[in-house]
């Protein structure tokens, strides 16, 4: 295996394990490593409109997670391409939200798809400088985030 092959290969599997570490951060609720994660000027649209700036993304994110229960971001069926010092990772995204009190009939999820393009940083890791959310459907109401 050439080298070039092998470099590719590395970067998709450093995507893949970055965009696994930005859901756990979600649901640990660990809003800094969230924030490491995306850059300064990332963009985004979750189905609310466009967001401008990593700031922006993380308080729209809070806004929903830290008003509800446990939450579980599951992605599936990841691709990676990779060109160069940029990358986009298509994934299957199933995202469950419980209520805070624990009612197992109060809950919201989607199937949707997150499209994503990554930038290489100066130190060769991988920085989230745009996320795309489609959804495809949802079951539950929006109620969940405002908490029991």
């Amino acid at each position: 295996m050439d080298s070039d092959r092998l470099q590719v290969l590395l970067d998709e599997r450093d995507i893949e394990r970055t965009l696994k570490q930005f859901a756990r951060a979600m649901d640990d609720r660990d809003w800094t490593a969230v924030a490491d994660i995306l850059a300064e000027d990332a963009e985004g649209d979750f189905g609310t409109g466009r967001l401008h700036g990593s700031a922006a993304i993380v308080e729209l994110i809070r806004g929903y997670l830290d008003n509800c229960g446990p939450t579980q971001h599951l992605l599936g069926n990841v691709v990676v391409e990779v060109d160069g010092d940029t990358a986009i990772s298509r994934a299957y995204v199933h995202d469950v939200h419980l209520r805070s009190d624990a009612d197992p009939l109060c809950r919201f999820y989607t199937l949707g798809d997150y499209t994503d393009t990554w930038q290489r940083r100066p130190d060769r890791s991988w920085r989230l400088k745009e996320r795309i959310k489609t959804n495809r459907a949802h079951v539950g109401a929006l109620d969940i985030f405002r908490g029991a």
